[in-house]
C-alpha cells in the first residue's frame, strides 16, 4: 500500500485547536502505517480571514507534535489560475451561472416563499438567479454587477448520470449532490470556493485517500459530482468521528477551543497532547 497519499488542510484563520491535532494526526498516522505519504496544504483562499502569522503557527505547532511532510506546501492562494481554468471548464459544460444574490436577497426570498428545501446545513440556494437568461446575465455583468459563480447541480447530474464513492468506514455511498442545492464555487473576492479548491487540489496532488472529519461528510457527495465533471479519478474517503467538548459539541475556532499554542506555553509535553487529541501511541 506504498500508494497512500493523505493531506491535512488548514484554514490560516486562527490557532489550530485539538480537534485540528486530531485530524491531523489521523490523516498522518494512517499514512504512516500503509508506507505512504502525508502532504500539509494550506487553504488560504479567504484574503479577510487568513493571515500569515497563523500560517507560520499552525506549521510550528504541527511540527511540535510531531508530524513531518513533504515541502513545498502547497498555499491556495498562489494558484488562483488553475481555479479559474476549472470554472472554465465546468462554464463550457454549462454547469455553472453567475448568481447576483446577496445573503439579504436570499434570506427574503425564502422568507416570501414561506418555506425552503433545507439540506445538512440548513436551507438550500432557491436557485433565483438559474433561471436568469443569458441576456439578462450578461447585461447585469456589462453594468458591473457583482456576482458568484453557483454549480447548476440539476444540469451537472444530467451531464454525469448516477454516481458513487467509497468511505472506509461506512461503504459504498450513492452520490446526491442535490443534497447541498446550487453550492457557490467562487466569489468576486475569491477565485474559488472550499468545494471547488479541495477537489482540484485532492487531484493536483495526487492525494488518494481523503481523511477528514464527519462534519464533512455530506460535502463529499458535492466533490464526487465536481470529480465526475471535471473528469478526475475519485480518491477514497475515510470520514472520521469529530472530538467533542464536556457539552458534546464540536471543538471549534469560533468557541475559544483550547489552542494547541496555548497547551505547548503551558508546558504540556507533545505525547500528552497527542493522547489528549486521541493519539496516545509513540509517533
Amino acid at each position: 500500500m506504498t500508494d497512500v497519499v493523505t493531506r491535512f488542510a488548514p484554514s490560516p484563520t486562527g490557532h489550530l485547536h485539538l480537534g485540528h491535532a486530531h485530524s491531523a494526526l489521523f490523516g498522518w498516522t494512517t499514512a504512516r502505517k500503509a508506507g505512504g505519504r502525508f502532504l500539509l496544504r494550506i487553504e488560504d483562499i479567504d484574503p479577510q480571514r487568513c493571515r500569515p502569522e497563523f500560517d507560520r503557527d499552525l506549521r510550528e505547532d504541527l511540527a511540535w507534535l510531531g508530524l513531518t511532510w513533504e515541502e513545498p506546501v502547497r498555499r491556495q492562494s498562489e494558484h488562483a489560475e488553475d481555479y479559474r481554468t476549472a470554472l472554465a471548464r465546468l462554464d463550457g459544460l454549462g454547469a455553472v451561472y453567475p448568481c447576483f444574490c446577496t445573503r439579504k436577497d436570499i434570506a427574503a426570498e425564502i422568507a416570501r416563499a414561506g418555506q425552503a428545501p433545507h439540506g445538512p446545513d440548513g436551507p438550500l440556494y432557491p436557485g433565483t438567479c438559474r433561471a436568469l437568461s443569458d441576456l439578462e446575465r450578461q447585461d447585469r455583468i456589462a453594468a458591473g454587477a457583482a456576482y458568484a459563480l453557483r454549480l447548476d447541480v440539476e444540469k451537472a447530474v444530467s451531464l454525469t448520470g448516477p454516481l458513487r464513492w467509497h468511505d472506509r468506514r461506512r461503504g459504498w455511498q450513492d452520490a446526491t449532490p442535490e443534497i447541498l442545492g446550487d453550492v457557490v464555487l467562487a466569489r468576486k473576492d475569491a477565485p474559488t470556493s472550499y468545494h471547488l479548491a479541495v477537489t482540484l487540489d485532492d487531484h493536483l496532488q495526487g492525494v488518494t485517500l481523503v481523511t477528514r472529519g464527519n462534519d464533512l461528510f455530506f460535502a463529499t457527495h458535492v466533490h464526487r459530482l465536481l470529480q465526475e465533471l471535471l473528469r478526475f479519478g475519485p480518491p477514497d474517503y475515510e470520514h472520521h468521528p469529530l472530538l467533542v467538548n464536556e457539552r458534546g459539541e464540536r471543538l471549534a475556532k469560533r468557541d475559544n477551543a483550547k489552542t494547541l499554542r496555548s497547551l505547548r506555553e503551558s508546558g504540556q509535553e507533545p505525547s500528552a497532547v497527542r493522547a489528549l487529541a486521541g493519539f496516545p501511541e509513540e509517533l
